[in-house]
């Protein structure tokens, strides 16, 4: 009876979500009703959350941490593509600001409350070393190549490429996340299937049999309903979410991280939910896959987009935010490597996103 009222919970939300979009799209809008649409934006989110897991758990792992993680980044493109084009001359640096907050968020955040919960449950959060040492490299390489070298480019006065320099990063991003997912999702598949404390691959979900094809394909259908929900309660909101942080003092630059925050809720609500059930691995798959999708898919969007935007498109790092992706370069190396995590490492990743959202707040 409880599953039957949440499935129906996760069927009405998304439709009504819809239904609020159609009749506020590009209204002004008063205090309790950008508060009303803003509760059916959270609960459009929940509801995506849950379908990408019925889809997930249809296909298996890996191709199930996928369907999240370009859901995530659908919505991420869109809602930083939305504020660039009505935010003018302020926006420039919301990509940046933006991808970097989805890096620290998922590398530290999504990724150190998921050792935290495995190591809660059994000690020592296990995971296979092999596949998430694979896919952190593919993270640094790309927030390197599209957040750190446009820092030292000298062909712009500002940290921004030049065309051609942007048209190879958005190239050579796009070949390094397709080959991940090639890799990911065939030859080396077995590296990014959980583990168990002995190192055996579980293949298979326990205690739980897979949804059919009919429920999977409504999952799927009410998952893209949940995404233009999301996407769009998001662009209404959006006005007074940057009023919120301009009367909170913060500067400019924090709007990014609260779109990295809304749009990486169902990643870490699924990533949480994976390591209760001691699936830490899946959990790490999504944590890496969505910063490797944020880079790699969001910056040659972003770099499409910027045909049609006006003004500089502004990638380039400043000292402090080199310095926080270089200790968590550093940290999640040191992590990764031995395959074991205890609740130490778990809170040198957490710490980490601490600094990060205190210095976006005080820089």
């Amino acid at each position: 009876m409880l599953r039957s009222r949440l499935t129906d919970w996760t069927v009405v939300v998304p439709l009504l979500a819809v239904l609020v979009l159609a009749l506020t799209w590009n209204r002004e809008l008063p205090a309790a009703v950008t508060f009303l649409v803003a509760a059916f934006l959270a609960g459009a989110v929940l509801a995506a959350v849950h379908h990408a897991e019925v889809v997930a758990h249809r296909v298996g792992e890996p191709f199930g941490s996928l369907v999240l993680a370009v859901a995530v980044t659908v919505i991420e493109v869109a809602l930083i593509v939305t504020l660039m084009i009505s935010g003018g001359d302020k926006t420039q640096a919301l990509a940046r600001d933006t991808v970097f907050a989805a890096v620290m968020i998922t590398c530290n955040g999504i990724l150190g409350l998921s050792l935290l919960l495995g190591a809660l449950r059994r000690r020592v959060a296990v995971f296979n070393p092999e596949g998430t040492g694979g896919a952190l490299a593919t993270v640094i390489t790309l927030a390197a190549l599209s957040l750190v070298l446009p820092t030292f480019t000298t062909s712009r006065p500002g940290p921004e490429f030049s065309p051609a320099q942007l048209t190879f990063a958005a190239v050579a991003s796009l070949a390094l996340y397709g080959l991940f997912v090639l890799v990911q999702t065939g030859r080396h598949r077995d590296y990014f299937l959980p583990v168990t404390s002995e190192g055996r691959v579980i293949d298979a979900e326990e205690h739980a049999s897979p949804p059919t094809n009919r429920a999977a394909l409504l999952s799927l259908g009410l998952l893209l309903v949940a995404l233009v929900a999301v996407v769009g309660d998001a662009k209404t909101v959006s006005p007074t979410i940057e009023a919120g942080v301009a009367a909170a003092n913060l500067p400019q630059s924090f709007v990014g991280v609260v779109i990295a925050l809304l749009v990486l809720l169902p990643e870490t609500l699924a990533a949480a939910r994976a390591a209760r059930r001691d699936r830490v691995q899946i959990s790490l798959n999504l944590a890496l896959g969505s910063a490797m999708a944020s880079i790699g898919l969001t910056i040659p969007a972003i770099a499409i987009a910027s045909i049609w935007l006006d003004g500089p498109l502004l990638l380039g790092l400043g000292g402090t935010q080199l310095v926080l992706l270089a200790l968590t370069a550093i940290t999640g190396v040191l992590t990764v490597v031995p395959g074991r995590a205890t609740l130490l490492q778990a809170g040198g990743h957490l710490v980490l996103l601490a600094a990060f959202v205190f210095l976006a707040a005080s820089p």
